[in-house]
């Protein structure tokens, strides 16, 4: 009898869509949780996120969130004064906000990476900001700007956005950047200065969807392997957003990477870890995070039930027997 109850219970679960009895599911973040393209460091069990720039009275600068625990987040004010002085002549154009921070520590250094650009458009730069006493509970305090780091233009057939640094076990350090166009790239850096390790350090592709949407590069070093997460089709159209992460991986960092039915990134290969799910839609804008309880994924998803706002996201990263990242259902 109670073999069949709980048959039933289970299949009453799986209808609905809900996870099944026991099973966990992405955790619940609560406070100020408003954020796009968000980035996420963790020092001494605290955190900070940052996330792009909105336009008005901050001047477009990178806004900055805290928490104690990674799930209840507090407002913690903006980091710098918006567009740098440098970007319109490297632009031709003054940017209105600053895009996609990223942030990431090597020593006692924290590096902060962030896109200048506008939509529909390649003529766009890279720069980075460092903080050589960076506080996670002052987050938004001490950063200098270090100026350009690459930049790409009309003539080019890649986009210099959506940066993502990360440092090897080996030592290395490389930034994946790039959307639209010929896709995800990849260049090495300079471990401690955080600029390119020269200027004619190589490019190398990643992943691609031949002009089509693919953007929001993020790579994981797990187990000996590179795990490539990205962001497929539209963001920034709230509940009309149809941005889904996807993931594929390789041997090597410089790739190739291949998704679990072995089609190349290169080619539009990318398996689906996420998409829309009831009220969380659209959601992409990832990076891979190494956490003191495990890795996380942090991502922004599009809010149904508020009207499309762009809110954050912190979930573990689960691995499946074959080697394969996978996320918690989301909560209903």
């Amino acid at each position: 009898m109670v073999l069949a109850v709980r048959t039933v219970l289970l299949l009453v679960f799986a209808l609905l869509g809900a996870p099944a009895l026991g099973q966990t599911v992405q955790p619940t973040l609560t406070g100020d949780v408003r954020i796009h393209d968000p980035s996420v460091i963790e020092v001494d069990g605290r955190f900070a996120a940052f996330g792009t720039g909105v336009s008005g009275r901050s001047h477009g600068a990178i806004q900055v969130k805290t928490s104690l625990d990674g799930l209840n987040w507090t407002r913690a004010g903006v980091t710098g004064d918006g567009p740098p002085a440098w970007a319109k002549a490297a632009l031709g154009f003054q940017a209105l906000n600053v895009w996609a921070p990223s942030v990431s520590r090597r020593g006692g250094i924290a590096f902060l990476y962030y896109a200048l650009s506008t939509f529909g458009g390649n003529a766009s730069a890279i720069g980075l900001m460092t903080n050589e006493a960076f506080d996670v509970g002052a987050p938004a305090a001490g950063w200098r700007d270090r100026g350009l780091v690459l930049k790409s233009d009309p003539n080019d057939d890649f986009n210099a956005i959506d940066p993502f640094r990360i440092d090897l076990a080996d030592g290395r350090a490389f930034l994946a950047f790039g959307s639209y166009w010929s896709g995800i790239k990849l260049r090495e850096l300079d471990p401690a200065t955080g600029k390119l390790i020269r200027d004619d350090a190589p490019m190398v592709s990643l992943a691609s969807r031949h002009g089509g949407a693919v953007e929001a590069a993020s790579i994981l070093e797990h187990d000996g392997r590179f795990f490539l997460f990205v962001s497929f089709d539209q963001c920034c159209k709230g509940v009309a957003s149809t941005y889904a992460i996807r993931v594929g991986r390789a041997e090597r960092i410089e790739g190739p990477y291949v998704d679990r039915d072995g089609k190349a990134m290169l080619d539009g290969g990318g398996s689906l870890l996420l998409a829309t799910t009831g009220r969380f839609i659209g959601p992409g804008g990832q990076e891979a995070v190494r956490t003191a309880k495990g890795e996380r994924l942090v991502y922004h998803y599009y809010d149904g039930d508020d009207a499309g706002q762009s809110k954050l996201a912190f979930a573990p990263l689960r691995w499946s027997m074959d080697g394969w990242p996978q996320l918690d259902p989301l909560p209903q």
